[in-house]
């Protein structure tokens, strides 16, 4: 069967398009269930729609009522990803760090890609960070998703060289084409079983 997927995202969603042209590819093994924003409006969930997908808009401010406002939230977002029947949830574009309540739902069962080469630049900025380091090569990582920001077993690589002229939007801009192939190699993988973690490491099994 297809792997189940729930996409979180909070923008222009191209790592989602990225994911849904690699399902119509036949280049990943998946359906998408249902794609969840925290933000409205956003050109992500025109994009879903216009594909025939199912999308919420789940909106933060309501849950600013709780004892734990992030914590309530994701238990929301656990719901509704629960409810569409989802089984693996990639991480695309999504600006909030995920808490522990969310994580614990799907465990090692949510994804995330980041655009440097972890350890390395983990959080905001990363781009901006390796050019402000000097660094002479960055790229991304597709990782599972833990407690630690950017912290969980990183599942694959690809690497980016930075040139000298580079700035924050032209190194950006090329780590992102390498984010849309990567992130739907990364997902065939977990939708084929070959996925298995040893403490920090992801042995991708034949």
């Amino acid at each position: 069967m297809a792997l189940a997927l729930g996409v979180l995202i909070s923008g222009r969603g191209s790592n989602l398009m990225a994911i849904l042209d690699a399902i119509q590819e036949g280049k990943l093994y998946a359906i998408v269930k249902v794609v969840v924003s925290n933000k409205a409006k956003v050109a992500g969930l025109e994009l879903a729609k216009k594909r025939g997908i199912q999308t919420v808009f789940l909106d933060p401010k309501p849950f600013a009522q709780e004892d734990n406002p992030r914590e309530a939230y994701d238990l929301g977002v656990g719901k509704i990803l629960q409810e569409n029947g989802v089984e693996c949830v990639a991480l695309a574009g999504y600006m909030r760090i995920v808490t522990p309540a969310l994580i614990r739902m799907f465990p090692w069962k949510m994804l995330n890609i980041h655009p440097s080469l972890l350890p390395a630049f983990p959080g905001l900025d990363s781009q901006r960070q390796a050019l402000e380091w000097g660094a002479k090569v960055s790229g991304c990582s597709v990782h599972f998703v833990t407690e630690g920001v950017d912290e969980g077993p990183i599942i694959s690589q690809k690497s980016v060289a930075i040139n000298e002229e580079d700035t924050v939007e032209t190194l950006s801009a090329r780590i992102l084409d390498q984010e849309h192939e990567l992130y739907p190699q990364a997902l065939q993988l977990m939708a084929q079983g070959r996925l298995q973690v040893e403490g920090r490491i992801v042995r991708i099994l034949p």
